[in-house]
């Protein structure tokens, strides 16, 4: 047993000494550019996070019929200082599909999100969210599509 936490020991310390060998080297490993870009982020990070505005978070549609199509188009607003990115958008359900702009929105200017929801084997009160993933200080932001959707009539078969 004795031999073993001996043998162990060693085998430690042999790795403690390889590892901390040569960290003269570790600067001249740093990469000129990489520095650069960490600046410009940096500066751009001083600067504050953007800020998202929403001209309505939540729309509701009222009353539609069962298979229609509903469509929404949310305006999004920089007030921030910085350049807004939305990384991606999410609903809730496959029955939602999210539109968003790829390019960064600038401070002072507008985009839309678009936002479709089809009712088809929906019925009854509906409310379906939308996460956008965005470079805020939140970092998830959310909207929302509600409503009634009246059921089509069955036909009974006898």
């Amino acid at each position: 047993m004795k031999k073993i936490a001996l043998v162990t020991s060693l085998f430690f310390i042999a790795i403690t000494i390889v590892s901390c060998g040569d960290k003269a080297n570790a600067s001249s490993k740093i990469k000129k550019e990489n520095l650069l870009k960490a600046e410009k982020r940096d500066n751009e990070i001083s600067k504050g996070a953007p800020v998202i505005k929403f001209n309505e978070e939540v729309y509701d549609f009222g009353t539609v019929d069962e298979g229609d199509i509903v469509e929404k188009s949310f305006v999004v607003t920089n007030t921030g200082k910085t350049n807004l990115v939305i990384t991606n958008a999410k609903a809730t359900c496959g029955c939602t599909v999210p539109t968003w702009p790829k390019e960064a929105i600038e401070p002072g200017t507008s985009a839309e999100v678009k936002v479709k929801f089809n009712t088809s084997g929906k019925t009854n009160k509906q409310s379906k969210t939308v996460t956008l993933y965005t470079n805020t200080s939140k970092g998830i932001e959310t909207i929302k599509v509600t409503g009634m959707v009246t059921p089509k009539n069955k036909k009974i078969q006898s």
